[in-house]
C-alpha cells in the first residue's frame, strides 16, 4: 500500500513535514498545503517557504496548486519545474466556502464545461511534468460524478485522488462509497483513496474492500497519530516520548520562525485540538493551553499534559 500524507492548511507546514519524515517516516509523498498562482505572476512569502528545495530536501514533496485558470496553473507549474519538483497536483477538493465562491477548489466543479477546457489547456502543455488531481464527487450532488470522472478520464492524470464526499458535505457523514466504487470501476487513470481514514485498521478494512486501490491518503488521522504510517505497516504505535520529542521539535522550530510567543503558540493549539484525545481526561489542560498567551504559560500545561495517563500506553 502506497501511503500519502494530505495537505491541512494550517498544519502540514514544512517544518511539520520536516519533523515526521525525520522522526516518524513511513509516508511516501508529502504535499504542500495549496499554493494560489494570480495575477500577480509571484509566490507569496509563505509560498516560497513552502516550496524551498531545501526546506523540502531528503523526502518526496509535492506542491498543491489552487486556481481555475490555467494561465497561472501553468506559470506555476513551470516555477515549480525551475525548482526541481517533477509533479504538482491540482485541487478540486476543497470545501472552504472563501474557496469555492471564487469558482475554485470543489467550486470549480461546478463549470465542467470550464473544468474540461482548463484540463486541456494544462496538459496540452505540462511536458513532461506529472500532473495528479484531487477531486470530490461533486458541487452539490453525487449525480455530478459520471460527467466528471468522464472529463478526468480523457487527460493522462498521474494520479486521481478522490475524497467521495459533494463540497456540501464539508467532512461530515460517511463518504460516499457508491461514487467511489464507481470510480474503481470506470476510471481510466490511477485511483487513489482519501477520506475518513484514521486508524490501521480503517486502511486495512477499506484494502480488503478495494484490493485493486493501492494508495491511500491520510491526512486527519495523521496528524493525531504521527506514527499511522508506520503502523499501516505493521509496526510500533506512538509512544508518549515520541510525541513529546514531535512537539518539542515542532514548537521550537516555529519559536525560531515567527515572531512574538503568543504566534507558535496559537500554531501549536491547532495540533493540540488533535493531540487532545491522546490522553485520559486532559480536559483542564488543553484549556489552559488554549487560554496560554506566553511561553511560560503555554510549557507549564503541555508539561502537565504529559502526565496524564496516555491512551497507547
Amino acid at each position: 500500500m502506497i501511503c500519502e500524507f494530505a495537505p491541512m492548511e494550517g498544519v502540514t507546514h514544512y517544518l511539520f513535514r520536516q519533523a515526521h519524515h525525520c522522526l516518524f517516516g513511513g509516508a511516501d509523498r508529502y504535499y504542500t498545503p495549496f499554493l494560489s498562482p494570480n495575477a500577480n505572476l509571484t509566490f507569496t512569502t509563505k509560498e516560497e517557504n513552502e516550496i524551498d528545495p531545501t526546506h523540502n530536501a531528503g523526502y518526496p514533496v509535492v506542491p498543491q496548486l489552487l486556481t481555475n485558470r490555467a494561465p497561472y496553473f501553468l506559470w506555476a507549474m513551470e516555477e515549480l519545474r525551475q525548482r526541481g519538483y517533477r509533479e504538482v497536483n491540482f485541487n478540486l477538493g476543497c470545501p472552504s466556502g472563501t474557496v469555492t465562491a471564487k469558482g475554485k477548489g470543489a467550486g470549480f466543479l461546478s463549470d465542467p464545461e470550464g473544468l474540461d477546457a482548463f484540463l486541456d489547456d494544462v496538459f496540452s502543455h505540462a511536458g513532461e511534468m506529472k500532473i495528479s488531481v484531487k477531486t470530490r464527487v461533486g458541487r452539490r450532488s453525487e449525480e455530478e460524478w459520471p460527467r466528471l470522472l468522464d472529463i478526468y478520464n480523457r487527460y493522462p492524470i498521474s494520479e486521481l485522488i478522490v475524497h467521495p464526499r459533494i463540497q456540501t458535505d464539508f467532512y461530515k457523514g460517511e463518504p460516499r462509497w457508491n461514487a467511489f466504487s464507481y470510480a474503481v470501476e470506470n476510471s481510466k487513470n490511477p485511483l487513489a483513496y482519501n477520506g475518513n481514514l484514521f486508524t490501521a485498521e480503517n486502511v486495512a478494512a477499506f484494502a480488503r474492500r478495494f484490493p485493486t486501490v493501492d494508495t491511500v491518503m491520510l491526512g486527519r488521522g495523521a496528524v493525531t497519530d504521527p506514527s499511522l504510517f508506520r503502523r499501516c505497516r505493521g509496526g510500533a504505535g506512538l509512544t508518549r516520548r515520541e510525541l513529546k520529542a514531535f512537539h518539542d521539535r515542532l514548537y521550537e522550530g516555529y519559536r525560531a520562525l515567527l515572531s512574538g510567543e503568543k504566534n507558535p503558540i496559537y500554531r501549536m493549539r491547532e495540533l493540540w485540538s488533535y493531540w487532545g484525545g491522546l490522553f485520559v481526561q486532559p480536559e483542564d489542560c488543553l484549556k489552559k493551553i488554549r487560554r496560554a498567551e506566553g511561553h511560560g504559560a503555554y510549557q507549564q500545561a503541555v508539561d502537565a499534559i504529559f502526565q496524564h495517563p496516555f491512551v497507547h500506553e
